[in-house]
Order: structure tokens, then sequence, then C-alpha cells
């Protein structure tokens, strides 16, 4: 953030006065205001910053640290232990704060004492290349760890939004909305189980220009400095100032900030170890009691009849039964209509892939509704090196041990390509509700978690369709006979198709709730009446050349 590169360490204590930590659990709680009032400035004795409070001159000297540091990694190593054994949980490190207060030193340590194959690094800058062509949180999202492991990050979520802001290319109000929107990312995260743990690292402008001189006066150093770092020391204010806010705003119960003073290196270190070890303990305890008692509630909930994974009363009015089932097209006009489609759609992609403007495909409904057939007759306008069919089925090994998003995050297309999801993350409020291979809590927060994402996809630009493929009872109990008495279809059929149209009430009414919970302006769902397949098809064609239209011209017009 400002002046000495990442992981420097001047001598072997540092320069300047130790400080202590302190961590802010109840400041968001309380709604601080991100700059004082001026009354707090009236006696400069009486008055503290945030990080004036942790700048206390705390030292440990090397024999208790060599004495200290031998039990702690012993203490850490079994416990990375147990998490790799029985921990159902990942761990997300982050270090942030003042260059040169030791965050890459302590990052070092970390990966030292404990076992660094079941620990990833990763150091990030500036987005570029392909990094750029997705959402900014793309790269997060593919480098979290699975279950049982653990990444620490340098220069991640808080980078780029710190940096903006205090260059002043983006203002305040859209600062904070960056800030909103890494909470909704770490509240996903700690909702599904992960131990978030935050350190800011500090230290007095004091320091900072103290080590700048002694870096440049060392032959062997010297290079480490460039100009931007004695800019940046200038405006070590503005730096600090964001600081408190991104402290203020981001400090949560679930995903707390440990503000730790950087000046000498055996505190700091045995310090940010001690957090680290208290912070997985803890959580390897609750997660063991929630496991625990969730499997006795679930006990309790067979016994009751399993009455909570009933979407709700079968029978009740859904959005879908106001859809007109007798929607039809002729052969001929079918005919006609596709050759026509499929050639506009062809022009527009291939308009799309030069502008490089993105676009992503969601099809979901009843068994047997035709996604497959609809997306076949959309590919084959298409070129294959343009686009890519996701097919969506159970989770893998490798998927479960991740946040249920993370598959779908993996996939997102490059800038001009399309993918098209067969089945896609709605499976967390449709089967994964029924079949309750979810909770009732997961379920129900997927709605917001959704929304964050597709918000996100939308926000980079992406064309998001989502289409919900409807038939109605009888039909798929047609089609379904039909694939039975038909040898080269018979495979699509399986005892899970049958078992799932008996379900048929309660999936409606889940499919009701996740449209009406998810349907909105920048990214609706797009009812398809597909009792008759030709007449389906081509109202999914004419809504993607539609959409890729109307996309194509606001591009060319903001150009």
């Amino acid at each position: 953030m400002i002046g000495v590169p990442r992981g420097v360490q001047v001598g072997a204590r540092g320069i300047g006065p130790a400080q202590n930590m302190i961590c802010y659990s109840a400041i968001n709680a309380v709604g601080c205001p991100t700059r004082p009032p001026e009354w707090l400035h009236t006696d400069q004795q009486a008055s503290q910053t945030m990080f004036q409070t942790v700048e206390l001159g705390q030292e440990v000297s090397k024999q208790e640290y060599k004495k200290r540091e031998r039990a702690l990694r012993k203490q850490l190593l079994d416990l990375q232990r147990e998490l790799r054994l029985d921990g159902k949980f990942p761990v997300l490190v982050d270090f942030a704060g003042v260059s040169g207060a030791g965050k890459g030193t302590s990052t070092n340590l970390l990966n030292k004492w404990m076992d660094t194959r079941w620990i990833s690094t990763h150091g990030y800058t500036q987005p570029a290349g392909f990094e750029l062509e997705r959402p900014e949180f793309w790269r997060f999202w593919r480098d979290l760890p699975p279950r049982g492991q653990i990444a620490i990050n340098l220069s991640g979520r808080y980078s780029r939004p710190l940096l903006d802001y205090v260059f002043e290319r983006i203002s305040q109000d859209t600062f904070l909305q960056n800030l909103e929107r890494i909470n909704h990312f770490e509240k996903a995260l700690a909702d599904d189980g992960a131990l978030v743990l935050k350190f800011w690292m500090h230290i007095s402008q004091e320091v900072q220009k103290t080590r700048l001189e002694t870096l440049e006066n060392d032959p062997l150093h010297k290079w480490q400095i460039s100009p931007d770092d004695w800019r940046n020391l200038k405006i070590y204010d503005r730096f600090i100032d964001a600081a408190e806010q991104i402290i203020t705003h981001t400090n949560t119960g679930h995903a707390p900030w440990a503000v730790v003073e950087g000046g000498d290196f055996y505190y700091r270190s045995l310090r940010v170890g001690d957090l680290f070890r208290e912070a997985l303990e803890l959580h390897l305890k609750k997660a063991a009691l929630q496991k625990k008692y969730l499997d006795e509630l679930n006990t309790e909930i067979e016994e009751l009849g399993d009455l909570s994974k009933a979407p709700s009363n079968g029978a009740a009015k859904t959005i879908l039964d106001g859809l007109d089932g007798t929607l039809e097209l002729s052969k001929s006009s079918y005919r006609a209509k596709l050759e026509r489609r499929q050639a506009t759609l062809a022009r527009l992609h291939q308009q799309a892939v030069k502008n490089r403007l993105s676009t992503i495909l969601v099809f979901e409904g009843s068994d047997a509704a035709g996604k497959g057939g609809s997306i076949r007759q959309m590919t084959h306008a298409l070129d294959a090196r343009t686009y890519k069919v996701q097919p969506i089925a159970a989770p893998n090994d490798e998927e479960n041990a991740h946040h249920y998003l993370w598959r779908f995050w993996r996939h997102l297309p490059r800038a001009g390509r399309m993918t098209i999801f067969d089945r896609s993350w709605y499976g967390r409020v449709l089967v994964e509700r029924i079949e309750g291979f979810a909770t009732v809590d997961e379920w129900r927060r997927a709605y917001a978690e959704i929304n964050e994402f597709e918000d996100q996809l939308v926000e980079h630009g992406i064309v998001l369709l989502k289409f919900w493929l409807h038939i109605d009872s009888e039909e798929q109990l047609r089609r379904f006979k039909a694939r039975e008495e038909t040898p080269h279809k018979r495979w699509k059929l399986t005892e899970e198709d049958w078992r799932n149209h008996k379900k048929s009430p309660d999936y409606r009414i889940a499919a009701h709730e996740m449209i009406q919970q998810t349907s909105r302006q920048d990214a609706p769902w797009v009812l398809v009446e597909s009792n008759d397949k030709l007449y389906g098809r081509i109202k999914i064609l004419d809504t993607v050349c539609g959409a890729l239209e109307t996309a194509l011209t606001r591009q060319a017009n903001n150009a």
C-alpha cells in the first residue's frame, strides 16, 4: 500500500516502536462514522484515531520468541492436521495494510510453521489479460481453497478499491459499494462454514519514512525503492483514512479484522500466529458442535416425516399455471422461422465475438421439456470455437469440497464467448431443495447469493438470459412413455425421472418461488411454453437474438 515493497524486512527486528493489536469486532455493529466528528479533534492529547490506539510500543525479545515459536508451531501443525482430517470447512486468511509492516514476512512464517502442501498462497496484482475478461471476483472465487485446506491472500480483494479511492479514480459512494460487495462475498463463504480471518498490518508514518531511508541508503536493497513509494508516503493520511473506512465497513462477526502493528518482527510474528491459532481452534470446535446438533436435528426431522423439505401445498396456484400450453407452430412455419432465426443469430454472435461481448444462457425446466433440443438448434448456427455447452450434473468430490457457486464461477466465458448452462446454479433451490441435499437455511439464503452472483455478471457487461422450459404433467408423462418405447431414446429415461414426475407439484412450487425471488429487470426469467417443442425453440431463438441486438446497439451508442 505505502512505501516498502511487500515482504521486505529491515534488520532482524524491524525499525521503530512495536505496536499492539486490537480486533474491532463491534465497530461495524455500532455504525461508527467514516470520519470522526469535529469535536474529537478539539483536544489532540485526548483524541486517538483507530490506528493510533495500536501504537503502544510492545516488543518481544529474541529469546522469548524462540521459546514461544516452538510451542506455537506444534500447536499450528496439530490444528492443521485436525483441519485436514476432520475439518469440513476451508480457511481464508488475508493480509492487508501498510507496505513494510510485515504482510509478506507473516505469510512466509505461516507457510514455514505449517505443512505447505495444504496451503495455497496468492499474491494478486492488477488484473490483466484473461482476468479482465471476466467479472472482478472471478479470480477470488477461482482461488478458493477446498474444505480442509488454507489459502493466504496478499493484495487481495481490498487492494483495488483502496488504491482507486486513494487516487480518486472512484467516488466515495462507489468505494463503499465495492466494500459492500466484499461483505456479500465474505458472508457467502462464512455462511457455508468457511473461516475468514483478516489481518491489517500497521506501522506509523515515521517508521515508514525511516524504513524507506534505510533501504535507499543500502546499495543491495536500493533497487526496491521507487518514486511511487515516496509519493505514497506523502499521502499517508489518505491511505489511513481509506483504511479506517475499510475496517469500519467490513469488520463483521463472520469476517473480523485484526489490526496488528508491524514495527517489531518478533512481536508481530507471534501475535499473528497466536490469533490464527485461536481462531482455527475455536472454529474447529464450533464446526464439531454444529455437526453434532445438526445430525440430531435431522434425525428429529425424519421422525416428523421430513416436513421441512416440502416446499408448500402442491395444489397452490403458481405463475406456471398461467402459461398457455396450447401455443404451437406447424412444421412448415417452424422450418421457415428456424432458418431465418439461425441466420440472424449467427450474424449477431459473430458481431458479439468481434466486440468482445460475452453471453451466458441458462436452461432450466421440467424433465423432458426440450432443453437439449433447444440448445442444439441454437448451437447449430454458431462457430463451435466460440461457445461451450456446460452440462451440470450432481457435483463431484472436488466440487463438493467448495462453495456450491465455485464450479459456476470457474466456467464463466472469456470476452466475446458464449457459455450455455444445461441446468445451473438454480439446482440449489430446485433439486437440492426438494431432495434434501441442501438444508432449509442453505437453499433459503441461496436466493440472495444467486442475485449477487448475477449482479456481478450483468455489471461486467455479460448478456445473461435465463430460460424456464415448462410442460404440463400430462405432456411430461406422454414424453416419458415415448422415450420408453423408442430404442435410441430409452437411455434418456431413468428411475430418477419417474420419481421426480411424482414430485411435480413440489417442483412446480419451488420453481414459482425461484422465479419470484430471482427474476429482476437486469436478469429476468423467460418462461417458455414448451408443450409444443417447435414453438418453444423459436421463442428461445427470438429472445436470444433480441437480447444480443439490444446489447450490441447499446455498446455502439456508448462507444
